[in-house]
């Protein structure tokens, strides 16, 4: 397994024992974590790597990977997506597209990944049409926001996502005594499509930088159907 290069606060503690333990080691649950996917990120990442082409890999080995890098138990996967726009009317290739989905995302429920979906927004731009996802990042946050309730015992969790938009729940996770671990991807050339959100990663506990390696890491059983991103 490749090291991988960790940015974190210089504040930051990593003190795991807890109190009371006469054994002085830790409680298993203590090392637990969520991971929470921003999927639309993740399939722009993947594409990248792949050179124009979405690169084939298992979501649930992604995130278990992800986890023992920072030496954390995958307790749970969150996957934040939207189903393809369907007109009124479907014409055939969003037919086939809505197929393969819906195939996608029943594999991925068999695998006990959360799934939460938004919806598929189409917009009318210079005589084309581009395709936006509405939803996501609402239920996403929400579900961030029910963490110390739902998971009291998970004080460490894994974000895959680039939005500035999650600041105000990173933050307010850390004041619960949440800390945040970020895996991201950004490019410091200019004319990108990977920007930087600084706001994002001053927020989180510490930051990685997404890799091919870590793609190539979770390759998908051959016996199993394409995971498509």
């Amino acid at each position: 397994m490749t090291n991988q290069k960790a940015y974190k606060s210089n504040n930051a503690s990593n003190n795991n024992m807890l109190p009371g333990n006469l054994q002085r080691l830790p409680d298993e649950s203590f090392f637990d974590t969520l991971i929470f996917i921003d999927a639309s990120f993740l399939s722009k990442v993947s594409r990248h790597f792949g050179n124009g082409n979405y690169l084939v890999y298992s979501v649930v080995k992604l995130s278990n990977n992800l986890s023992k890098k920072q030496r954390l138990n995958c307790k749970k996967i969150f996957y934040y997506t939207a189903p393809p726009f369907q007109s009124s009317k479907p014409k055939k290739d969003e037919e086939n597209k809505k197929e393969g989905y819906d195939k996608f995302v029943s594999k991925l429920r068999e695998s006990e990944v959360i799934v939460r979906e938004g919806r598929c927004q189409r917009l009318k731009v210079d005589g084309g049409f581009i395709y936006r996802q509405k939803g996501v990042d609402i239920l996403l946050a929400m579900d961030l926001m029910n963490v110390p309730l739902q998971f009291p015992k998970v004080k460490k969790i894994i974000l895959i996502a680039s939005d500035s938009d999650f600041v105000p729940v990173v933050r307010s996770l850390r004041v619960r005594g949440i800390k945040t671990i970020l895996y991201t991807y950004y490019e410091k050339k200019r004319n990108t499509n990977f920007s930087r959100s600084n706001h994002l990663i001053k927020s989180v506990y510490k930051y990685h930088m997404l890799s091919l390696n870590d793609f190539r890491e979770a390759p998908l059983d051959k016996n199993k159907q394409k995971e498509e991103q």
